[in-house]
């Protein structure tokens, strides 16, 4: 292929995504669904007219890492703070349940697998991708509604912060172990060791940041010299630890979160994001969507993935909720609240499909998961809010 066909592949899959976002959010669904759905019209499955390269592989893993970062950068440590405990366990029982719920309906339909072995990290993977929650539709319905600041809002918003997190961390030891020369002391301890120096060398980058934002706040330095060290962090943390890349943005995300300028940086970001990376990241999964291989036995996996998916969330969140003091109704507007799949749950299927996890066929129950909960979960959260209007303040 000529070097410069990429330019019209690149221009083909920015026109195509974002036509199709646009015309997804006029239907009310995702943006990013509309930008997969262009992927797999494009790509070989439908038109053909784009290829999934080399090129276009290395541009979405870049897309992905931008996502991750502005991911970390969004997170509010006060907030997380603030609720301290009640949604830690909300987002542990909201990341524990889908787990092996996820698991269990994946070994149902293709054998029961023992522990360690490929089949079972297989398994554990599928669990791993229904963990992931992502809010943004469940705040602006709550928005809409005027209850994003009531308990059960902010126990939403918060619970969700902190599920990504657990997720992530389960992501990092899942694929650790699957790599075939590792052992479960050696993951371990460099799982731990990158977080304990993440730590450490964090508080070092925050106060290095923090100056130069003092000293230069609101130029562009600072954004680029972010980017520069949310690249650095996700090598180190594939290289030396043997870690998601991902993980490594996302933790540099974190760091830089509560800097003053954090905000900007994100704008920076986001340029970059959504006018190129993001796009190509989002059309590729569609370009790897294989529906070639979609056959009966897929279709009634993907439909059980999606009401596992689902109940699992309202399971987990709905009775730690209960435990941890809220009545009635209120659970049961956590754990819906907690349905929402988006960007992440992309973002660990592709990056279990890059490792070996899975297979492409497993992007279709992903996509319609995804479909389904940005679609229902608002209905059935207005439904529950006529129901029982009554929400304590928080």
């Amino acid at each position: 292929m000529e070097a410069y066909s990429v330019f019209k592949d690149l221009a083909i899959i920015i026109i195509a995504a974002k036509f199709c976002g646009i015309l997804a959010r006029k239907l009310k669904a995702p943006q990013v669904v509309g930008m997969i759905i262009a992927g797999l019209l494009i790509g070989p499955s439908v038109l053909g007219i784009v290829e999934q390269t080399d090129f276009i592989t290395q541009m979405a893993e870049i897309g992905v890492i931008l996502l991750m970062f502005s991911a970390g950068l969004e997170t509010d440590l006060k907030e997380l703070v603030k609720t301290g405990p009640i949604a830690t366990l909300i987002a542990c029982s909201g990341v524990i349940v889908p787990l092996v719920m996820g698991a269990v309906l994946y070994m149902m339909f293709y054998g029961w697998a023992a522990v360690g072995t490929e089949e079972f990290y297989k398994a554990v993977f599928i669990g791993c991708i229904m963990t992931a929650t992502s809010v943004s539709i469940t705040v602006q319905s709550l928005r809409e509604m005027g209850h994003l600041k009531g308990r059960v809002g902010t126990t939403i918003l918060s619970a969700a912060i902190i599920d990504d997190v657990i997720g992530i961390i389960v992501l990092t030891f899942v694929i650790g172990f699957k790599s075939p020369d590792s052992n479960p002391g050696k993951v371990i301890i460099n799982t731990v060791l990158f977080f304990v120096i993440a730590i450490i060398g964090g508080i070092i980058m925050y106060h290095l940041f923090k100056k130069m934002d003092s000293r230069y706040p609101h130029t562009r330095r600072i954004p680029i010299a972010s980017l520069a060290f949310c690249f650095l962090l996700a090598y180190v943390a594939e290289k030396y630890f043997g870690i998601a890349d991902i993980t490594g943005a996302y933790v540099a995300g974190i760091i830089l979160c509560s800097i003053q300028d954090s905000h900007y940086i994100e704008e920076k970001i986001d340029i970059n994001s959504y006018m190129l990376f993001g796009p190509v990241f989002f059309a590729s999964i569609g370009l790897k969507t294989s529906i070639d291989g979609i056959d009966s036995a897929m279709i009634l996996f993907s439909i059980g993935f999606v009401i596992v998916a689902l109940i699992s969330k309202i399971i987990g969140c709905g009775l730690m909720s209960r435990l941890c003091g809220f009545k009635g109704y209120d659970c049961l507007k956590i754990g819906v609240g907690m349905m929402t799949r988006g960007e992440v749950a992309l973002i660990v299927a592709q990056k279990g499909l890059s490792v070996g996890l899975m297979s492409s066929q497993y992007f279709t129950a992903v996509i319609l998961l995804i479909i389904i909960s940005s679609v229902s979960v608002p209905i059935i959260l207005k439904l529950l809010y006529a129901k029982a209007p009554e929400v304590e303040k928080a």
